[in-house]
This record gives C-alpha cells, structure tokens and sequence, in this order.
C-alpha cells in the first residue's frame, strides 16, 4: 500500500535530558503538591523574523482564553514566570546535546544562535518557546535503507497541563524550561514498518546519554504525506507501538478525503490512543521564529567537539557484536545488553570461566530458576555467581550443578554451604553408587539406557553427564 499511495514519513522524537532547567538553575522535577503560587495572563502574538504573525499564532490569539500559571516558590525562579532574563544556556544539557549529534552522524554547527519561536497556547509564560539549533546532517541507516536526520535541536520543554475549560487553561511551570532534544529525520521514511525501527532507533541512541526515564519524557510526532496531498503533523504518540497503526489510519483518512474529491488540509493533528487522529490546530510555518535578544551566540570550538568525542557512549548494538564477537549466541547477547547485564558480565570474565557459560548463566539458567521454582532471583549477585562460577572452573562443582547451586542461594542457603552440598564427586565414588544401584537393580545390567536414566537422576549436579556415561558403560560390559 505505501508504495502505491506515495507515503513520505519524517519523525520528531522530543526527549527531556537529565540535567537542571535550560536557561535557569531551577530543578527538572514534577510535583504532585499544593503550589503555592498562582499567576494569571493573557498572551498575544508578535511577529517573526519575518515581519509576519504565524497562522498558528494568530489561531491561538483568535480564541481569547486566560491562562492560569501554577508554581513553587522553593524550585520555581522569575524566569520561568517571564519576569527575569534567562541566564545562560545550560552547559551539561548543550554536551548532551552534541554527544547526541556525533551518534546521529550529524554536523554541529560552528555557532549557534538561540531563537525565540512564538508560542501562544499558553505553555510558555513569555509566548514564545527558547530553541536553538545545534546540527544538521545526519542519518542513521536501517533494513531498509539509510534515513537522514535534518536537525538537531535543544529547546525548552512547555509547561504542563493541569486543567483544561471552554475559555482558560491552568498550567503547571515545574516542566516549563526542562531541556527537550527535538531530532527531526528527512522524510526518507517508506513505511510505517520502517518508521517503527527508525523510532527504535533514535530510542536506543538517546537511552546511551543523559536524558531523563520514564512516562512522559518522551514525546514523538509523526509528519506524513501521501501522493497529491499535503504535509500533516501527528503529535503526542506516546507510544512506539502505536507509530504504525497512526500511520495506517491517517494513510486512511486521506486517502479517503481525496476520494471524496476533499481537500486534505495542512494541519497539525492529535494522535488518539486507538490510533487515530483529531485536529488540533493549523499547520505552523516559519514566521513564528525570531532571534533571541537577552543571550549571546555560542561558539563550538573544535576543543569542545574533541572532550565530547572523547566521551561518547557506547551504542548497544556495538556492545552486542563485542559480546558476539566472543562466540556468545545472538539472542544471548541481546540480552545482556537489553538487560544491563553487561557490566556483571565483564566482572565475572575475571572467573577464568568460558564467557559462553557466563552469559548463559546469567540468563537462560537464572530465568530457569526463576520460572521453575516461582521465585524472585534478587538474592543472586555479583558475589553470588563470582562463588559458584569460581567453584565451577576449580573442579569443585559440575556444570551441571551451576543451577543448582544458584536455586540453593536463591531460597536462602549461604554460597558457601549449597556449593558443598552439590560438591563434585570423583570417578571412584561414581562408581560406587553404579555398582550399589546395581545390587539394589541387578536387571538394570541389561538395560544401559536404563541404568544411565536412573544414575543421571541419582547424582544430577554431582557428576559430570560424560563421567557418568563412562563408568556406566564400563559397568554394563
């Protein structure tokens, strides 16, 4: 369908970074309690750099609603309520935003200059939203070919609504200034298929830095047009799961408009948790943008960019083709890398122990334990495999008895004590207990596969299955 309808689709992934606010020193924490302080205002838009009043602005202006402004006295600042000037940009959220820009391929601008974007709908206490672009140029590549990225920007996230009536809107200022990295991609995007991986994607290179967890610090919007209509914005996917089916049933709704011989409007779109989508307001253009005056350009110095290189994270999908590359299965590295267990796993190399086995130990066997005998493996850490891995390489306990010994320390039992209890026997003392299961069993004698089935039972954990194996054949002979 997409390559018939000519579906061209562009992501803005907006994520708040963990730093303090953008252009105060005011904390980036939501609250649940009483504020203390209360403002009320109107706001009305001013023109751009452009000599012109943004369609978006002016539709905002046009509805004449008040807007109320809650806040804290104790981690809210005059800046944040439009009656101070901002202080300067925010060096940890800038870093951030350049490391981020290295990971995307993406060219950092030799200075930038931070823009007022005018913003009437009341998120912003000043009627325009600081933003400044940091990069341009990037991509990142998937199955389906490579997806630039067009910009990167570092903004002020809006305030939060609190309450919503026919003609005022209450808003909260705690998220109001929270640094917000905006990646805009091309509309490189084919498929909602491909816009899923390429959402994914972004996600993992974000979730590598500083940014903020969690509900709510993560925001993207979907851009998408079809052959013979028009660009529309879908905003507010909260979900990445949900990114596909949007696609889908925006694809159907324009499709349908045109078969109707309608126009399919530009306009911004909200996305609705069933996947459809709503109007929400205008499609805004570049008359809304103007340069900040309280704040100077910022140089990027070739020093600056090279500290950044020097500290940028790895991505997951190279520490999985490390751990790849150490002969440990595909879907195990995964893990590892998915489940933040790489660092155990690196502490636990110096056992000596085959990495295979120590990446299986930490998954397959720990979730084994953990589905079989419905049990939380919380107790198991650092020093809890380091005992039984090390027991292991000396000979002391069989692979075998790996799981064992870890469901022991799991139900309670010191490591010490549940290693002793599944201590490795020699080849002497297997034989004994064949020849005692023998006399107890003397047709066994006949049946090696019989004989094999009841010793394996009898010393699970205690012998190794190829010792087992080797004494029992010798004593069928």
């Amino acid at each position: 369908m997409d390559k018939k309808v000519g579906l061209k689709v562009g992501l803005e992934i907006h994520q708040q970074l963990n730093t303090h606010k953008l252009f105060c020193n005011c904390p980036s924490e939501l609250r649940d309690d009483s504020p203390d302080i209360r403002v009320e205002r109107y706001l009305h838009a001013v023109a751009g750099e452009t000599g012109k009043v943004d369609v978006a602005a002016d539709y905002e202006q046009a509805r004449k609603r008040k807007f109320i402004y809650e806040a804290y006295s104790d981690s809210t600042c005059l800046v944040e309520l439009d009656e101070s000037p901002p202080i300067e940009l925010n060096k940890d959220a800038l870093f951030t935003a350049l490391q981020i820009s290295l990971l995307l391929n993406a060219k950092p601008l030799p200075a930038i200059q931070i823009m007022r974007k005018t913003v009437i709908n009341g998120s912003n206490t000043s009627g325009f939203q600081r933003t400044v672009l940091i990069a341009t140029d990037g991509h990142v590549k998937t199955r389906h070919g490579k997806v630039g990225i067009a910009t990167i920007v570092l903004e002020e996230d809006a305030a939060r609504i609190i309450k919503k009536e026919k003609d005022q809107v209450t808003y909260r200022l705690d998220r109001l200034g929270i640094p917000l990295i905006e990646i805009a991609t091309d509309p490189d995007i084919k498929s909602a298929e491909q816009a899923r991986e390429v959402a994914a994607k972004l996600g993992e290179i974000l979730r590598a830095t500083n940014v903020k967890r969690g509900i709510g610090t993560i925001r993207q919007d979907v851009n998408l047009s079809i052959r013979k209509g028009v660009r529309v914005e879908v905003k507010g996917v909260q979900d990445l799961r949900l990114i596909s089916k949007i696609i889908e049933k925006e694809v159907e709704r324009q499709l349908g408009l045109l078969k109707k011989k309608r126009k399919v409007k530009e306009e911004v779109r909200k996305a609705l948790p069933d996947g459809r989508t709503e109007f929400l307001r205008p499609l805004p253009g570049g008359a809304r943008m103007y340069p900040e005056t309280d704040l100077p350009i910022i140089h990027i110095t070739s020093e600056m960019l090279e500290h950044v290189k020097d500290k940028l994270p790895r991505l997951r999908e190279e520490e999985q083709a490390d751990l790849e590359k150490l002969g440990i299965h595909t879907e195990i590295a995964s893990q590892i890398v998915r489940e933040n267990l790489l660092q155990l796993f690196n502490q636990l190399l110096k056992t000596k122990v085959n990495p295979n086995l120590i990446a299986k130990t930490l998954t397959v066997i720990t979730k084994n334990i953990a589905a079989h005998h419905k049990v939380s493996t919380s107790r198991l850490t650092r020093n809890s495999y380091e005992a039984v891995l090390e027991a292991f390489y000396k000979d002391m306990i069989t692979k075998d008895a790996i799981e064992e010994v870890l469901t022991e320390i799991v139900k309670g039992q010191e490591a010490k004590k549940a290693i002793s209890k599944f201590k490795a026997l020699s080849k002497s003392e297997v034989g004994k207990i064949i020849k005692t299961i023998l006399k107890k069993q003397p047709k066994l004698k006949e049946n090696q596969k019989a004989l094999m089935g009841v010793a394996m039972k009898q010393l699970r954990g205690k012998a190794d299955g190829k010792l087992i194996a080797e004494v029992v054949g010798k004593a069928v002979k």
